[in-house]
């Protein structure tokens, strides 16, 4: 249909030139009107031209329209509204697409959007400080449909997920395992109130006793040895300090738990923390495989440090003249490229930010070559984006080769109540329980209805409900038939690319032609915004067209060979773009329900 498009754009600048010699047309517009009987394509080129011509739009458009090159692909062209003019194709182009689909099934749809350039995607990157939960499902299906839509669009796609096993949330989830450990062996320690407390935790440390047994095990006295205590409980009268104090107090104790089990476990530090990160990490990775999510390289935020990176792209900062110190600690001049206030790179510690990180990160990826960076961020580190930029500028990267698309929160809804979820106490539902409540098909659809910038509500009733108000089941309902239909049919398949297409006059069958060849431009749409949900609402809609041609034809009609071969190459056309499409956001296509 793209096609189409450009012989159609042919015959606008043909009209063009024989009105106005003198204009100057960048581009012709065409698109599909909203409505199906106002035609097959609209121009609004005779309101782009009207202005600089100083001429009505309709008139401009007449006389366009008398200009028109004849063709055998326009059957009429009409004038609408203030000036548009409506394109109807002859049947025998409005139904090519059906051919199209069915000599290249596989490639239909495909874009040339991205040819020769190379893009990563970076979605999830998740802390694993626990599992996966139903928030960070959405950012996996956004970022995995977002990649396949890429990689269909032509672009070479690499994904990624960015390992945080760097840093004090690490430190703190192993403390959190370990005293869960020394509690199994009968050292009885207060568990703290900011430390990690989900039941995988206390998996995880009787692992350690598995494969330890009690070699790891120190008394409590010494763990506790100059560690602050804990806060008493506040009283519901607590001012904002005396709340800030306690917070204050909790976050020293916590260090200083971390401090003492260094000291006291020595290599065993390394046990506890590198067993629990690895651990940590391969739940991510099998979870995010049964989830349909799979990844090109896993890259650990450790692995700058060691390496150099870190310390190296904060020394070019500041040979540059874009760092300085205050109060001990080394800032950098944020402000100069666009932040709202300057960032801190390494504490007075001595300790780097996880912002320096994120710097050396940043640089390293650009320095792969990639012509796009996509970082799939949540919504919450919106804040985030202005300082990595600035970042970037000063190093002398182009700022533009980075995208951060976010994602917005989900709530859940079980029985019409909104599930709380917090990471740290261990009250949310893991992805993996969402998976297995709904199926992997529904997830991924689902979550991917709404722009990924619009906050999405989760509605397990409706995922898991077999009607046509779930659009999932919906959408597979309408392979399902199709599949149905065919195997009903018992014939050649590969013959219906040569039906005879003529035969297809029906409203139900042109109307669905017409939403099948808008296939294609929608995939470029879709990369061209970073849209997957414009994938879910398209087969949304393709599917309706064909329910309601399946409602309204006879497709095996008895008799009548050439009608069933055009009637079975419709829809056989009609199931590769919703093969594909599915295939874009991870979902199966059924050959029966």
């Amino acid at each position: 249909m793209s096609d189409l498009k450009s012989q159609l754009e042919v015959l606008l600048r043909a009209a063009a030139a024989a009105v106005l010699p003198e204009a100057v047309i960048d581009e012709v517009v065409l698109e599909r009107p909203r409505q199906a009987d106002h035609g097959d394509f609209a121009s609004s080129l005779a309101l782009q031209l009207a202005k600089r011509a100083g001429r009505n739009p309709r008139q401009l458009a007449e006389a366009l329209k008398a200009a028109l090159p004849v063709s055998a692909l326009v059957q009429a062209v009409e004038i609408a509204g203030p000036g548009f003019l409506n394109f109807r194709l002859n049947p025998a182009a409005r139904f090519a697409v059906v051919a199209e689909a069915l000599r290249d099934p596989e490639g239909f749809g495909r874009a040339r959007l991205g040819e020769g350039k190379r893009i990563q995607v970076e979605f999830v990157s998740s802390n694993p400080t626990g599992p996966l939960h139903v928030g960070h499902g959405r950012g996996a299906a956004f970022g995995a449909s977002l990649a396949n839509l890429l990689a269909f669009a032509g672009y070479s796609v690499q994904r990624e997920y960015y390992v945080n096993d760097a840093g004090r949330q690490m430190d703190i989830l192993a403390i959190s395992t370990w005293l869960r450990y020394l509690d199994q062996h009968g050292v009885a320690i207060p568990f703290p109130p900011n430390g990690y407390q989900g039941d995988y935790v206390a998996s995880m440390a009787q692992g350690l006793t598995a494969r330890h047994g009690d070699r790891l095990v120190r008394a409590a006295d010494a763990l506790l040895k100059g560690a602050p205590g804990l806060p008493a409980a506040l009283p519901a009268t607590a001012t904002t300090e005396q709340a800030k104090a306690a917070a204050e107090q909790t976050e020293a104790h916590m260090d200083a738990l971390i401090a003492q089990a260094k000291v006291l476990l020595g290599e065993g530090w390394q046990i506890v923390h590198g067993e629990t990160l690895a651990e940590q990490v391969e739940d991510m990775r099998l979870d995010l495989e049964e989830f349909g999510v799979r990844y090109d390289q896993w890259f650990s935020e450790h692995s700058l440090y060691a390496s150099g990176r870190v310390a190296a792209v904060v020394d070019r900062l500041e040979r540059a003249g874009h760092l300085y110190r205050r109060e001990g600690a080394l800032w950098f001049r944020s402000t100069s490229f666009g932040d709202e206030k300057d960032r801190v790179v390494q504490r007075e510690n001595g300790i780097y930010t996880y912002f320096a990180s994120d710097i050396a990160y940043h640089d390293e990826k650009l320095g792969r070559g990639f012509d796009l960076v996509i970082d799939v961020w949540g919504a919450d580190h919106h804040g985030y984006i202005p300082r990595v930029k600035a970042a970037l500028i000063a190093l002398g990267h182009d700022p533009a080769r980075l995208e951060v698309p976010l994602v917005q929160f989900v709530s859940l809804f079980r029985n019409g109540e909104k599930v709380q979820m917090s990471t740290r106490k261990g009250q949310f539902v893991t992805l993996r329980a969402l998976r297995e409540e709904t199926g992997r098909d529904a997830a991924r659809f689902f979550y991917v209805l709404r722009k990924s910038d619009q906050a999405l509500d989760f509605d397990l009733s409706l995922a898991t409900s077999q009607s046509n108000d779930n659009p999932v089941y919906y959408v597979q309902y309408a392979c399902a038939r199709i599949n149905s239909v065919l195997s009903r049919w018992k014939g050649d398949a590969a013959m219906l690319a040569s039906a005879d297409l003529g035969r297809l006059v029906t409203d139900t069958e042109v109307a669905l032609a017409q939403q099948l060849a808008q296939f294609p431009d929608m995939i470029r749409h879709a990369a061209e915004d970073r849209a997957p949900h414009s994938v879910a609402f398209y087969l949304r809609a393709l599917a309706a067209c064909l329910h309601s041609c399946y409602n309204a034809e006879q497709f095996l009609v008895d008799g009548d060979a050439t009608l069933t071969e055009a009637r079975l190459a419709l829809v056989s056309a009609t199931l590769v773009a919703l093969r594909n499409g599915l295939t874009l956001l991870g979902v199966s296509t059924p050959t029966r329900m």
